[in-house]
């Protein structure tokens, strides 16, 4: 179990136990769910069709804020507030705030249920998996949880005193984010920042590594945990083909394709970068086929969900945007509001993530929520202004 290759895990682990002992909550996000939350909502223009899902074009996310109690209770009322509101897709970690960004989520779909608001199959929860989630000296914990209790994995496997995507590691974070939400199944199950492994292994080397994780994924697809999974970038798909840590995401789909050993692959989405001071997803890095493409358009061809992340490049850009670019997403808009709905109208674009705890945030960015996208001649009017 502890090589490169495939998975073999038919005994039930320690997780699974500790799942059917507490309040889990069954089912995933749907096409019958998501559709009927988009049917509720006053800007029906605001969901998008994501394979056999209707998703939001505005996402919370989760990554920052200390890991204590305050901000738990922060975290979880603006994750309840905002699946009341309108959002329907969730984004977490396993070592966002030490674990605790995963629990708050998990408390906030609990109370959401329970009083009726949300259906389970209504929302896309999604989480990521590869970066060590303790705190202090995540080397000594990654030898103590893993090397120590399984022989065939190495110090070598941990890249960057921090970061792993061997299908062992990476099945038993599963497991513990699983534990975390209390969910049955994680609608996306991403690998995170896989192009870390870049700064310390060859290409090759590399692509048996994503391979490997790959079959574990379609493993646990097949097993009812995930529904399916992606890739959560930060540099992959945004920096030229030259660059160490390129992806080409063609070729990255080829892996998966592999690893369904001959059945249809479940790599649905990316996730990376993307807001009007970090627009490199539109500029041709990737190659499918004969053509150099943006990533939009190569995860268009491919079948492939585009989310993302720093939506209003982590606040830098409020108090920044021109005047004439201001005018053209929206006179009426705060320039956070701004911000996000020029990301989210992006062609191509699935969901625009954007990281909310505060009440009044949460506010403001339901307010886009009710109001529909720009249309791609008016994106087109507004990126010429950006530039």
């Amino acid at each position: 179990m502890g090589d490169w290759g495939q998975l073999d895990c038919p005994i039930k682990s320690w997780y699974e136990y500790q799942r059917e002992k507490t309040m889990t909550i069954t089912g995933r996000a749907t096409n019958e769910g998501t559709r009927r939350y988009a049917e509720r909502q006053v800007m029906k223009e605001s969901y998008r069709k994501a394979g056999d899902l209707r998703i939001g074009t505005l996402g919370i996310g989760t990554y920052q804020g200390d890991p204590d109690d305050r901000t738990d209770q922060v975290v979880t009322n603006a994750v309840l507030e905002s699946i009341r509101g309108g959002i329907n897709l969730i984004d977490t970690a396993i070592n966002y705030r030490g674990e605790r960004a995963e629990k708050c989520v998990g408390a906030a779909l609990r109370q959401a249920i329970e009083s009726g608001a949300i259906k389970r199959d209504e929302i896309v929860v999604c989480s990521k998996g590869g970066f060590v989630p303790a705190a202090g000296d995540p080397g000594a914990w990654f030898e103590q949880e893993y090397i120590q209790k399984d022989p065939g994995l190495k110090k070598s496997d941990l890249v960057a005193g921090c970061h792993c995507i061997h299908p062992v590691y990476i099945a038993d974070q599963l497991e513990r984010s699983l534990l975390n939400l209390g969910l049955e199944t994680i609608d996306v199950y991403y690998l995170h920042n896989p192009e870390t492994q870049l700064g310390t292994v060859e290409p090759g080397a590399f692509s048996d590594r994503l391979s490997a994780a790959f079959g574990a994924l379609e493993q646990a697809c097949d097993a009812g945990k995930i529904a399916c999974y992606g890739l959560a970038t930060w540099n992959a798909f945004r920096v030229p083909p030259d660059q160490r840590d390129f992806m080409n995401l063609a070729d990255v789909k080829e892996l998966a394709k592999k690893a369904a050993s001959g059945k249809a692959d479940r790599l649905r989405f990316i996730q990376l970068p993307f807001n009007l001071a970090m627009p490199e997803a539109l500029l041709a890095t990737q190659q499918v086929g004969p053509e150099s493409v943006p990533v939009m358009e190569a995860a268009r061809q491919l079948k492939i969900e585009v989310v993302s992340s720093a939506s209003i490049c982590q606040g830098q850009i409020i108090g920044k945007i021109p005047d004439a670019l201001g005018e053209a997403l929206g006179p009426d808009l705060t320039d956070a509001q701004r911000a996000l709905q020029f990301t989210r109208s992006t062609p191509g674009l699935t969901t625009a993530l954007v990281g909310m705890k505060t009440s009044e945030h949460v506010k403001e960015n339901l307010a886009l929520v009710k109001m529909a996208p720009l249309e791609t001649e008016a994106f087109l009017a507004s990126l010429q202004s950006a530039i």
